[in-house]
């Protein structure tokens, strides 16, 4: 047989007699509402608080107290005892309910509670019989069910309000021949069942059937007092070979203890028993830990009357009214006790069936893991580490196993943190480290795919990737990339380890575009450098289809300048992309920068080539010649020579040039001010590479027109230099008439016989009076190869054209002085000879002219009337002369203005004419002497 072990885990508190009040012999107790009730065979009820001490006390019954038991919902005592006979036919026995809340103040020193309630036990309808138990359950208030077990097998029960008379009253009848010797209420669900215990049988009613079912749950009963209910409302059977516990369904679980059972009870968990030693004979107290099989506590006790539980202690009261209080030590005090005897699992399962908490457990499970390291038990000092996961700091443990070397165990330790989801960046690393150099590649697959496709993965991603990257297992460091979504590590394997440029591709055409995008910029020059084509493909999707399918705007998608980067050293394969992007997208919001990029491209005079184009695997075959040559030289690299790469590159820059120049057009149309590039940075550019045709087309749009001629003429292009003239000098087409004037200039210093240009430029300053011949002579007389005869004629055709302009000059002056003349005679004849008005008429109304009237000097007269007010000018002649007064003064002003008259002197063919013209008209006068 199991010989259970036995321990102090109880202590005695205190111990003593009862009070004296307590008067009489002790018949019954109760306990709750902290205090001790106690029924005497004198009738009185006594209340015990905390110290034992004598609380209060009344008389319930006349004679004696049978039963009693304190309710816990409300501060109702119901008794039952004896009183006086009414009658011989009628019995004493009743049961009376006390609140204990309403004292009823007597004459007496001792306050009596009310009694809400009497009640006679035994009619005609329920005969007498001696009571052997009794039970109370609290239902919904004000509803009491009160059980009574009686000698003859019937157990009479009364439900409802007894205060209020308000009850109902049946029989049950279990065996007529044997007493009840135990009663048990429990709730199954909504069922109310109430157990039956007889020396002979375990019966159970089902108090919702109507009348109450009847169920014999076992033919083999217990005695008086070794029937009690579990904390989990199992009802608990002592017989003299074992302790039954019963199930709604039938006896369940039997602990065999020896020995014929005294007393039962149930107190936190544990059964409590009284039982009679068959050895000594003694009664033996003791505290059985179930869950745990062992003895608690242990005492012998003598003339064992009654037992209780209150206050969180046990109360043993002996037949002569000693009491002795029970004690359960603390948690502690109990695990010292073991760990001195070095019980370990037994604490480990004393705190787990007490429900400590988790941080209690684990540090007796870390006790045991020492004491099972000590003893070089690793394999089970590490389950019961494990079990410390949480409240263990995991470095203790990890520590204790590097030492040992013990790598089995610890790779164990570091499985369960991870699991638990406690694994630092630290603890991953060492785990990947374990399997790696164990070289156990199933439990790394374990490790990495035991979550496939279930939540996050429960480890740092990062540390794991690095660690089987150092190790060589690239498969299970992209796995956990992939599944964890750090696509920048996947394609770093893919591509820095394995160099596997395909799959790498697939991959981040599989990502979404803003993945995607993200990803290029960070390996796009690995990709462009292995797989250009596939790349700009990738990219052109990015940058273009998506907006067409999903119906993105074009300024929500990547722009190509984000991913110029990655050209870097693979300038043909940027120029490749931006064409293509240009071809698709016209009006892409940076337009701009991807001009000025493919301008860069286009004007640039190297490009590596022609290494860039065998990188990139005959990128552009089908369009380019220059990448045929570079795919033939790199099939006969003995073949080539650097008179054939010179050639080639020379080719290339043409071709580019020319693209150039197309984008510069095309970027600036006619109805655009600006052109959708920088035109600062076109200009440089062109410099740079000398592109003649740009630099002049730029020059041309921006209306510099002497910077067009400077650049024919650091090129000494006569020809083109007078086309250019003609088409922009030209003033009735918005041209520059001075370039003319610039260009004779030229020829004037270049030292060099230029006859024929001469003589045509002469034409065109000639016919638009440009330059005044003396100009033109001081100008060409510079060059030392040119002759008079080039401008002989031009000379002579001047003179002939001056000798016109003097003559007809010569005749106008003769006709404003004698204008002059008679002008000065007229003004003179005015002053000294009088005028005779000879006008019959009135010049304004026409009719006959009679007094009075008005005579003007102009020789016009007119009536008085038809002047109105104006009589001192006439009205005839008066326009004219406002009109020559207002040029007077507009001239006057004009004399203060000096812009306006450097400004026409500027702008003037002949500035001469100019000044001569203002002295004409008197505007600048002859200055005075301010001296006087």
């Amino acid at each position: 047989m199991y010989q259970w072990r036995k321990f102090d885990f109880f202590e005695e508190k205190y111990g003593g007699k009862i009070p004296d009040d307590v008067t009489g012999d002790i018949q019954c107790f109760s306990s709750g509402r902290g205090k001790v009730v106690i029924g005497s065979n004198d009738g009185s009820v006594s209340f015990l608080d905390r110290g034992i001490k004598f609380d209060s006390g009344f008389q319930a019954h006349s004679s004696s107290v049978l039963f009693l038991q304190h309710l816990k919902q409300r501060n109702f005592l119901v008794t039952v005892g004896e009183d006086e006979q009414i009658s011989p036919q009628q019995s004493g026995i009743c049961l009376k309910v006390f609140d204990l809340d309403k004292v009823q103040e007597e004459s007496t020193s001792s306050s009596t509670p009310e009694c809400i309630g009497i009640l006679r036990i035994f009619t005609n309808q329920f005969p007498e019989a001696k009571i052997t138990s009794f039970l109370v359950l609290e239902e919904v208030p004000p509803i009491l069910l009160i059980a009574i077990g009686l000698d003859n097998g019937c157990v009479y029960c009364v439900k409802g309000d007894i205060a209020r008379e308000r009850i109902t009253r049946f029989k049950l009848q279990v065996d007529g021949r044997s007493p009840i010797t135990g009663l048990g209420f429990r709730m199954d669900g909504q069922a109310l069942l109430l157990f039956a215990v007889t020396p002979d049988s375990v019966n159970l009613f089902s108090m919702l059937a109507q009348p109450p079912k009847l169920q014999t749950l076992d033919h083999i009963g217990g005695s008086v007092n070794t029937v009690t209910m579990s904390d989990r409302s199992e009802l608990i059977v002592g017989r003299p070979e074992a302790v039954y516990f019963y199930e709604v369904d039938g006896r369940g679980p039997c602990w065999a203890f020896e020995g014929e059972k005294k007393f039962m009870g149930w107190f936190r968990g544990y059964l409590l028993c009284v039982i009679a030693d068959p050895k000594t004979g003694k009664n033996v107290f003791n505290v059985y830990d179930l869950k745990n099989r062992l003895i608690a506590y242990s005492i012998v006790v003598d003339k064992f009357s009654h037992m209780l539980c209150e206050w969180g202690n046990v109360l043993l009261i002996t037949a002569d009214k000693s009491l002795l209080c029970i004690t359960e030590k603390d948690m502690e005090s109990k695990l010292d006790m073991l760990f001195k005897k070095n019980l370990y699992t037994v604490a480990i399962n004393l705190v787990q069936s007490q429900h400590a908490d988790a941080a209690a457990t684990a540090n007796v499970m870390r006790k045991y893991g020492d004491h099972l390291y000590g003893k070089q038990d690793f394999d089970e000092a590490m389950s019961q580490y494990i079990n410390t996961i949480g409240y263990l700091e995991p470095s203790f443990v990890i520590q204790k196993f590097l030492d040992a070397q013990r790598i089995y165990n610890l790779t164990n330790y570091l499985e369960k943190l991870h699991e638990k989801g406690l694994a630092s960046k630290d603890h991953t690393t060492l785990l990947l480290n374990c399997y790696t150099k164990l070289k156990d590649v199933e439990k790394l697959n374990t490790f990495i795919r035991k979550e496939d496709g279930i939540g996050e993965l429960k480890f740092d991603v990062e540390t794991a990737i690095r660690v089987c990257r150092a190790a060589n297992y690239h498969e299970h460091a992209m796995y956990v990339a992939k599944k964890a979504g750090k696509h920048e590590w996947y394609l770093k394997i893919l591509l820095e380890d394995l160099g596997n440029y395909d799959e790498a591709l697939q991959y981040v055409s599989s990502l979404e575009p803003s993945q995607a995008g993200v990803t290029i910029k960070e390996y796009g020059k690995i990709l462009i450098e292995h797989k250009p084509k596939e790349t700009i493909d990738i990219l052109m999707r990015l940058c273009t289809e998506q907006g067409t399918s999903n119906g993105v705007y074009l300024s929500m998608l990547p722009s190509p300048v984000d991913f110029i980067n990655v050209f870097v050293q693979h300038p043909h394969s940027l120029m490749h992309f931006l064409e293509r992007y240009a071809e698709i997208v016209k009006d892409s919001p940076a337009q701009a920068e991807i001009n000025n990029t493919l301008l860069e491209l286009y004007l640039s005079r190297d490009l590596n080539f022609p290494s860039i184009s065998l990188s990139e695997n005959g990128l552009d075959q089908d369009t380019t010649d220059h990448s045929v040559a570079a795919a033939a030289a790199k099939a006969h690299p003995e073949k080539r020579t650097n008179a054939d790469s010179k050639d080639a590159m020379e080719k290339d820059c043409t071709e580019r040039q020319k693209k150039g120049l197309e984008l510069l057009k095309m970027a600036w149309p006619s109805d655009l001010e600006q052109p959708v590039y920088d035109v600062d940075l076109a200009i440089i550019l062109c410099e740079m590479s000398s592109f003649k045709e740009g630099l002049l087309y730029l020059y041309e749009k921006m209306k510099l027109y002497k910077e067009v001629i400077a650049c024919y003429m650091q090129n000494h292009d006569h020809e083109g230099l007078i086309a250019c003239c003609k088409r922009l000098g030209d003033s009735g087409k918005g041209g520059d008439p001075s370039l003319w004037a610039d260009l004779l200039k030229y020829f004037g210093q270049i030292g060099e016989d230029c006859t024929k240009e001469v003589k045509e430029v002469l034409t065109y300053i000639e016919r638009d009076d440009i330059l005044p011949p003396i100009i033109v002579l001081q100008t060409l007389a510079k060059n030392p190869c040119l002759t008079l005869s080039v401008i002989k004629d031009y000379i002579a055709r001047k003179l002939e054209q001056e000798s016109k302009i003097i003559e007809e000059d010569r005749r106008a002056v003769e006709k404003n002085q004698e204008t002059t003349k008679n002008m000065r005679k007229e003004i003179e004849d005015l002053r000294t000879n009088a005028r005779i008005f000879q006008l019959s008429k009135c010049t304004a109304c026409t009719f006959t002219l009679d007094i009075p009237a008005v005579h003007f000097m102009c020789m016009h007269s007119f009536h008085q009337r038809c002047l109105g007010d104006n009589e001192k000018e006439c009205p005839e002649c008066a326009p004219e002369y406002r009109s020559v007064m207002e040029m007077k003064r507009s001239l006057e002003q004009n004399s203060n203005d000096q812009d306006l008259f450097f400004q026409q002197v500027k702008g003037s063919k002949d500035g001469f004419s100019v000044i001569a013209e203002y002295f004409g008209k008197g505007i600048i006068s002859k200055t005075s002497d301010a001296t006087s």
